[in-house]
């Protein structure tokens, strides 16, 4: 916040600390107690409400508010944020805002924590279910499907409570559930996450927020900056977690993990099933990945697409497209 940045320099030790959760941790302080603020910035309540007076606010209740307006203004809904006026900088601020949820990320993970949830995922013996919400599922779909390279035993979990629940059937109490959610948290996802916990297994949580209902009850929990310049909120920072995750767990599964990229590897060559040879020493079959002449081409509207932005004429796939005759209406 601005008013942080104004007092810099009037900051004690404490009051940096608590400062940081501000930064870092919005979320904590528009939704939880001064207790739970002064508990993750390992201070006292008083020396939060200080703080707050110190930046202008009358008081905790004053400082609050104004962090639920900015969060409001940045983590409502997509319908809202769409009539806000976007940047004219566009492309320095999403530039910005990545990296920087990336830095936010990665400065908040706990070394503990990183080492005790790479031990479950590497341990054969534990099956490891991936369960992401839908605006997640981008980051479960590669978590899952990197870790099932690396060992057997690797479950994407999605569709209805039934399907979840029939595949959960399965579950031992050993096992793993990785949940990914962020604010406003899908509440079938939150209800899977209470089962598993009541049945015994490991949870390890992938929110937003110390206050997220899937870091709660000793869950292993990482916290991932989700701001988006746009309407949408930003999976950056979660994507590259579960590229740590993977590295981490490939590192301590590099024996086993060897032989069975190899056998996927030689699976796909059996298959034909990519167009580069491994290590892309060979070209790209010539004209695979061009598209068929005209295609592409077409009249379009205001919005680049056809009229009455839906793209224009609707393509025929049974057969390919016949080349234009110079100087043909287009």
């Amino acid at each position: 916040m601005d008013r942080i940045m104004e007092h810099s320099d009037r900051l004690t030790a404490t009051e940096r600390r608590i400062a940081e959760v501000l930064a870092g941790e919005p979320q904590t302080i528009a939704f939880g107690t001064v207790a739970q603020v002064a508990e993750r910035a390992g201070t006292s309540g008083p020396s939060v409400v200080r703080l707050a007076v110190k930046l202008g606010y009358e008081g905790f209740v004053a400082l609050q508010a104004a962090v639920q307006q900015e969060l409001a203004r940045q983590l409502g809904p997509a319908h809202d944020r769409i009539r806000q006026r976007p940047p004219t900088d566009l492309l320095s601020r999403v530039m910005e805002t990545e990296q920087d949820n990336v830095t936010r990320t990665f400065a908040g993970i706990s070394a503990e924590v990183l080492e005790r949830v790479v031990s479950l995922l590497a341990d054969r013996r534990r099956h490891v279910w991936v369960l992401p919400g839908d605006v997640t599922l981008p980051v479960g779909l590669s978590l899952s499907s990197q870790l099932s390279q690396l060992r057997e035993g690797v479950s994407l979990l999605g569709g209805s409570e039934a399907a979840i629940g029939r595949s959960l059937g399965g579950a031992e109490s050993h096992d793993v559930l990785v949940a990914v959610d962020i604010r406003r948290y899908e509440r079938s996802l939150v209800s899977t996450v209470q089962l598993a916990r009541d049945h015994g297994m490991a949870v390890v949580a992938i929110t937003d927020s110390p206050l997220s209902p899937l870091a709660a009850r000793g869950a292993m929990a990482f916290f991932v900056a989700a701001s988006g310049v746009g309407p949408f909120d930003s999976m950056t920072g979660a994507l590259c977690l579960a590229n740590l995750l993977v590295g981490a767990t490939a590192a301590r599964l590099r024996q086993g993990a060897t032989r069975r990229l190899d056998a996927i590897e030689d699976a796909w060559g059996a298959l034909s099933a990519l167009v580069a040879e491994p290590g892309g020493s060979e070209p790209l079959t010539a004209g695979l990945l061009e598209a068929p002449a005209g295609l592409l081409d077409g009249p379009t509207g205001a919005d680049g697409m056809g009229p009455g932005g839906r793209g224009g004429d609707v393509l025929d796939w049974s057969r390919p497209a016949l080349p234009r005759e110079a100087g043909a209406e287009a």
